[in-house]
């Protein structure tokens, strides 16, 4: 509401009539140049704004009096000299007819931020931002309150409101820090737990909707959006091993099994309601422990509005979402996971951002965090905004975002959402829908940096964590170093792998020989890349149907197809992902509105599937050479590529100083007895997997637990072995006898 003068009655005053009507209208861009103490003719002066206020009177913060202040505005506007010969935090105690209440001065404190701060946030250097920007408990000048800051360098006006000031925008209107388009306050007295946003005048007077902040480390629950005052993360972490063990190692040559979950429908509560982060520690850290897996990958937690994006939409990129209760309790879970063995890897979305009213979009009334230019600013797959990756803020703002998941919450990596979509300029684009680069190309080169710059301060402040790219095209070095032209991800996922795999597993075996391409074809660029073989969410969302339903045949095939396929990818060369639900073959696709079907595994085909992945991972991890040069060409040999009549095939996995181990995929449900694989060496071969044991739910056929390779007369080295249908088993080498004198041609196979 406009105050006019006519509607008030004026006092004499040393202000222009027009600054007191700015700032009983809450419009004016600087009121510590107005409120608070200053110099006056007299000494020094004070001015407050404290509407439904009668009378003032000032005090020191040790209680001694220092004056009286006349109203000069009946809004609430005073003034008045004060008894004292320096500048201090002032007391007003304010009364009228209802009663008296206690008010310290916001506008009597000094800013927070200093020279250095603009200096590093004005070049996008900053790497301690989520220290500075947001709001933060803080005992400034003797007294315990909240710093607010918040990036609005094109706002008229820019105010903290929340249930401490009656949401009422003008009664604590920031400091402008005009270097670096900055607001800052520091209210005393505010406490821990109180819902705020900012309200902001735009450029050109428009009053927008209320703001969440951007820093924001906690948010209400939805539907309410507001942003709340969080103390800082008090855990006592217990973590000093797992974390030690992950900066010392090499990733690349470590056993990595990724359990993929939504937090929100792996399961649920009696009521059906989300589990807390205490309840989901309970129940998942052990699950995973017990199925062998190394690391829990959480699709997007940080907080988002809208429960079907999954958390890909996310408003709130340092608030772990209040879905699943307050703060600490994350941080509760990741150390209870770090103590029993489980790395927490973070779905992080810089990608794109949604336009909700009160999330990043035209946050001062301008494109600020997206391009102005819909052609760059805008995706029109989800309807989302673009950050703008050439501007020092957003730049630093999600580079501080990366850093403060990994300090704050001990996170082991970043799964990065949608990379494809920010190197190409022309992501989802027909001709004349988007911008070239500088040099006429369409890659993104800003978005370019931003990742190099992410991956090179993550990895060079956390040494032990992992950071993993979606990314779907042939995007050259995604995970080479910086320093070698690469990206500087650790990790990639393979989305040819799942893509081939899964059309040729759709198919009726009969039809398979004539794709036989699809699953040979993987290992000519297996190496080129550190992959992550992902068997993730995307696949069975959308129509597409669970990984069981995929598979052809009638039931027993369907089981037997997907137990072959499970134990192909684990023997397979790169890290492995599998997204909950599948390790037991839900039959229904992933709902987030529903827990998954843990009443299947009272059936034993579903029984036996988990068995079976919990069997793959603790053989992965046992065995070297299985997961020790996952990366590397050096620890994969073709025994058998080219069988495509039987759709069989044979490879060997090795590491040096370990036993080798020989996988054998039938991929059709033909059992075949005396079929000779070459081997690198004559003596016995242990059988340690076979997806068609009877434990699994499959038919028992096997080897009796050995094989034995021998030479023939020609000098090669085979072993007949019986081949289970739609089955895949492993062997290991038992004895080493001799070696062959020379190495087996591919595809080399048939009756001894």
């Amino acid at each position: 509401m406009i105050i006019s003068i006519a509607d008030a009655t004026q006092t004499q005053s040393s202000l222009p009539q027009e600054e007191i009507d700015a700032i009983v209208n809450g419009q004016h861009g600087d009121p510590f140049a107005v409120l608070g103490p200053h110099e006056g003719e007299s000494g020094l002066i004070a001015r407050c704004f404290l509407p439904g206020a009668e009378t003032v009177s000032v005090e020191s913060l040790d209680g001694a009096p220092l004056g009286t202040l006349t109203r000069i505005h009946d809004a609430g506007l005073f003034e008045g000299v004060l008894a004292a010969d320096r500048f201090q935090p002032l007391v007003h105690r304010a009364a009228n007819e209802g009663g008296q209440w206690r008010v310290i001065d916001p506008y009597s404190f000094g800013p927070v931020l200093g020279p250095l701060d603009d200096y590093l946030i004005r070049e996008g250097s900053h790497l301690r931002l989520f220290d500075k920007m947001g709001a933060h408990p803080l005992r400034h000048e003797g007294v315990d309150g909240f710093h607010f800051a918040v990036w609005a360098p094109n706002a008229r006006r820019v105010s903290v409101v929340g249930d401490f000031n009656a949401w009422d925008g003008r009664r604590h209107v920031m400091r402008l820090r005009r270097d670096t388009g900055i607001w800052e306050i520091f209210l005393p007295e505010v406490t821990a737990g109180s819902p705020y946003k900012f309200e902001i005048i735009g450029a050109q007077g428009e009053l927008l909707p209320l703001k969440a902040d951007p820093f924001a480390r906690r948010s209400e629950l939805r539907p309410a959006t507001a942003s709340i005052t969080a103390p800082v993360i008090d855990h006592d972490w217990q973590d000093a091993a797992h974390r030690a063990h992950w900066a010392s190692a090499d990733a690349r040559r470590q056993p990595i099994s990724i359990y993929e979950v939504h937090a929100g429908s792996w399961q649920k509560g009696d009521n059906g309601e989300f589990l807390s982060w205490d309840e989901l520690g309970d129940r998942l850290i052990p699950y995973c422990v017990d199925m062998g897996f190394t690391h829990i990958e959480f699709l997007p937690i940080s907080e988002y509005p809208y429960d079907p994006s999954w958390g890909y939409q996310t408003t709130g990129l340092y608030a772990p979402t209040a879905r699943f209760g307050e703060p600490e309790g994350l941080a509760r879970f990741v150390d209870g996971a770090h103590k029993a063995g489980i790395g927490v890897i973070l779905d992080w979305v810089p990608a794109h951002f949604p336009v909700d009213a009160h999330g990043l979009r035209h946050f001062d009334g301008t494109a600020l965090y997206e391009h102005q230019d819909p052609r760059q600013g805008f995706h029109p797959d989800w309807n989302t905004a673009i950050y703008n990756f050439g501007r020092a803020e957003v730049f630093s703002y999600l580079v501080n975002n990366a850093l403060y998941w990994a300090e704050t919450f001990h996170l082991d990596g970043l799964r990065v959402d949608a990379v494809a979509s920010m190197l190409y300029l022309d992501y989802s684009r027909k001709h004349g829908e988007w911008v070239p680069n500088e040099y006429g190309g369409n890659e993104n080169l800003e978005a370019v940096r931003f990742l190099q710059a992410m991956n090179r301060n993550v990895y060079g402040s956390h040494p032990g964590i992992l950071t993993i790219a979606e990314e779907s095209t042939s995007w050259p070095k995604v995970s080479a170093p910086v320093h070698d032209g690469g990206l500087g991800f650790g990790f990639k996922w393979n989305m040819g792998f799942m893509h081939d795999t899964l059309q040729y597993l759709s198919r009726e075996p009969v039809h398979r020989k004539y794709h036989h391409h699809d699953l040979t074809f993987g290992l000519v660029y297996a190496f080129s890349e550190n992959f992550v073989l992902p068997l993730s969410h995307d696949e069975v969302v959308h129509g597409k149907g669970s990984l069981i339903a995929k598979m052809p045949g009638d039931d027993w095939q369907k089981f037997a197809n997907l137990r072959a396929y499970y134990a192909f990818m684990w023997g397979y060369p790169g890290k492995k992902l599998l997204f909950m639900g599948q390790e037991f073959a839900q039959w229904s696709e992933w709902s987030h509105e529903r827990a998954l079907d843990w009443n299947l595994l009272e059936y034993p085909l579903h029984a036996g599937m988990r068995r079976l992945v919990r069997d793959l991972n603790g053989t992965y991890r046992t065995k070297p050479a299985l997961h020790a040069r996952d990366c590397e060409g050096e620890g994969f040999d073709w025994l058998i590529a080219d069988d495509r009549e039987n759709s069989v095939f044979a490879w060997l996995r090795k590491a040096p100083g370990e036993k080798r181990i020989a996988v054998v995929s039938n991929f059709t449900p033909v059992y075949r007895e005396h079929y000779s694989i070459p081997l690198p060496k004559t003596g016995q071969w242990r059988e340690i997997v076979n997806t068609d044991a009877e434990i699994y739910g499959g038919s028992g056929k096997g080897n009796g637990g050995l094989i034995e390779a021998v030479r023939l007369g020609s000098g090669a080295i085979y072993a007949a072995i019986t081949l289970p249908p739609l089955a895949t088993v492993m062997f290991e080498e038992v004895s080493t006898e001799e070696e062959a004198d020379t190495p087996q041609a591919p595809g080399a196979s048939g009756a001894i």
